[in-house]
């Protein structure tokens, strides 16, 4: 009996040493590998630009509804497949005029939460959503991170605009969804349009007011006049794949400038 112990034991601190051999040895983790990191909640949001908002609160698991390719997300018609990750998700995340929002809400069933997002790309509302998301998601360190360098960024960008600008600052016209872009840029936005479609006699008051730029929501292309003596600055709103909102104002930030410029 105590022979059999004995070449047990050597069998199992014989057996340990090869196992810790071959873990610091033999197999060495990769190049560039970090250890695990505990798993957020699962995301799914109905754009890109919802996503951005989850991403910037410190969601790290987001899976996006309507791809960022196309152009106005909010009318985008899921496929069954798409909504397949609803059903398992722990948080789904929509705007209020997103047309396909009711199927969203169809498909969470009964087990994720259901939660609308206020979008607009000003400083106020981008604050307040993600401080609101970072809160439900347990994640408000990071968003608190995020939104430091969000301030940051806003304000050299928003200068690098108002530096380019002419002296007088040129009158610009906006679609009513990008106005705000006015402030950012520090231009004065005479007037709006849309979104309904444009008729005569708005464009007739819109071209009166002499604008040199009209500041034309990129993901409706059809919607914005074409206004005589007016440079058209296509602005965007939803981010890309990469769900990176700073993006987007790095984006109209160069399309400003370019403008203005030229």
């Amino acid at each position: 009996m105590r022979l059999i112990r004995a070449t047990a034991l050597t069998a199992v601190a014989t057996l340990s040493l090869l196992v810790s051999g071959c873990s610091n040895t033999d197999d060495p983790a990769p190049s560039g590998s970090v250890a695990p990191t505990a798993q957020g909640p699962k995301v799914v949001a109905s754009t890109s630009w919802v996503g951005a908002f989850a991403k910037a609160a410190g969601a790290t698991d987001v899976t996006v509804v309507a791809p960022a390719t196309v152009q106005h997300p909010p009318d985008y018609d899921p496929k069954p497949s798409d909504l397949a990750a609803v059903t398992d998700a722990d948080y789904i995340l929509f705007a209020e005029f997103d047309g396909f929002a009711p199927r969203l809400k169809e498909a969470a069933g009964g087990t994720g939460q259901l939660i609308p997002v206020q979008l607009e790309n000003t400083p106020d509302a981008i604050r307040s959503e993600v401080t609101r998301l970072a809160g439900v998601f347990g994640t408000t360190a990071t968003a608190e991170g995020w939104l430091s360098t969000f301030d940051t960024e806003y304000a050299k960008l928003s200068q690098q605009i108002r530096s380019a600008l002419p002296n007088p600052p040129p009158v610009a016209a906006s679609h009513l969804f990008m106005a705000y872009w006015g402030e950012f840029a520090g231009l004065t936005v005479a007037g709006t349009y849309g979104p309904q479609p444009v008729t005569p006699s708005q464009l007739a008051d819109l071209t009166a007011k002499k604008p040199k730029l009209v500041l034309a929501n990129a993901h409706l292309p059809g919607a914005n006049p074409d206004i005589p003596s007016a440079k058209r600055v296509d602005i965007v709103n939803f981010p890309g794949a990469d769900l990176d909102l700073l993006e987007v104002f790095r984006t109209n930030t160069e399309r400003l400038v370019a403008a203005v410029a030229s």
